[in-house]
């Protein structure tokens, strides 16, 4: 494993708009002082020290995995005083959309420094792998796509049985399931939702934003169909393959298990309409919503849904990562 410190302004500058700034101070206080003359009054500005929060670091890290054939990129989140801390920490996976890659998590790298620092959330170790296979349009599953020019890859076994044992064995982090949560945007939101459900052994919650799931399949334009990932063989797309693969069929494996998951789902009213009239159900704001109802008559799942004013972009995710952050990190194990 190798590893090489991050600077936050070099890993933003890998993305498409800089995060937001932490926060603004009061403005400072007028104090009048009284001079020797009685009737002479000069208002002086006194200066208020602006506070600092103490930021966490990102570590760039990556490993050779047996599951891909090659190596499995990640960037870590650790939080100020890690290195000085003997604690254990609470995880958060955090899965990027489709064409994107691990970097783009690091907007939110300002929100984790402002909440921890203001004691809304306790200080958390967040995961960032990278996805690059089938064009990054892999939805985080194994593929069984062959095709020569764009193979499949095990990337949910890869995350599962090696990424996961990676990280508890290299970061001082809380290994079971109340200390570790998943997230994800658009096809992460999808990969999010489906370790949630899949793995609730390994995840005691989730944040989904704008998640690219369709029920029962998606529409014949959709990306979804394009890449391989629910391919198999020289086959693009097999539609059994993706309805097994999917949050409905996962209901039942999850209900016998018998563990309680929080979910947090976030989706914007301004998200991509599609333009025939049949497919409008499979607008992602829709789709969002029918997971809601449909989560939320699960025994042990407990839900949150919320619309934002915005489209399928971080306009979106970041005030809803920020509160579902809020949310999950209530029912989590703190450090210890």
């Amino acid at each position: 494993m190798c590893a090489r410190i991050i600077s936050f302004i070099a890993l933003i500058a890998l993305v498409s708009c800089s995060s937001a700034s932490s926060g603004t101070v009061t403005p400072a206080e007028v104090t009048k002082v009284v001079m020797p003359t009685p009737t002479t009054t000069v208002a002086t500005k006194v200066a208020t020290p602006t506070p600092t929060l103490a930021e966490g670091s990102l570590v760039e890290v990556n490993f050779a995995s047996k599951s891909l054939g090659g190596t499995l990129d990640y960037a870590v989140y650790l939080p100020a005083g890690y290195e000085t801390s003997r604690l254990r920490y609470p995880v958060i996976y955090l899965l990027h959309g489709r064409g994107d890659n691990f970097a783009s998590w690091a907007r939110v790298k300002s929100i984790l420094d402002e909440l921890i620092a203001t004691n809304k959330i306790p200080p958390t170790i967040a995961v960032l792998p990278d996805a690059p296979s089938s064009k990054r349009g892999n939805y985080f599953v194994d593929s069984e796509y062959t095709n020569a020019d764009m193979p499949g890859a095990r990337v949910e076994t890869a995350f599962v049985r090696e990424l996961i044992p990676q990280v508890d064995a290299a970061y001082r982090t809380l290994t079971d399931r109340a200390g570790r949560a998943v997230g994800g945007y658009s096809m992460g939101g999808y990969g999010a939702l489906r370790y949630a459900l899949a793995y609730p052994e390994i995840f005691s919650a989730a944040i989904v934003l704008s998640p690219a799931v369709y029920v029962p399949l998606p529409p014949a334009d959709s990306s979804t169909r394009e890449f391989g990932a629910f391919g198999r063989g020289e086959m693009l797309f097999v539609d059994e393959i993706y309805q097994a693969k999917n949050y409905p069929a996962l209901l039942k494996g999850f209900t016998a298990k018998n563990l309680q998951l929080r979910l947090f789902i976030a989706v914007g009213d301004d998200e991509y309409k599609n333009p025939k009239p049949e497919d409008a159900v499979h607008d992602i704001d829709f789709e969002s919503h029918l997971l809601f109802n449909r989560v939320t008559r699960v025994p042990n799942i407990s839900a949150e849904l919320r619309v934002l004013d915005g489209g399928h972009g971080w306009d979106v995710w970041k005030p809803a990562f920020r509160e579902g952050a809020l949310y999950i990190f209530r029912y989590m194990r703190p450090p210890e």
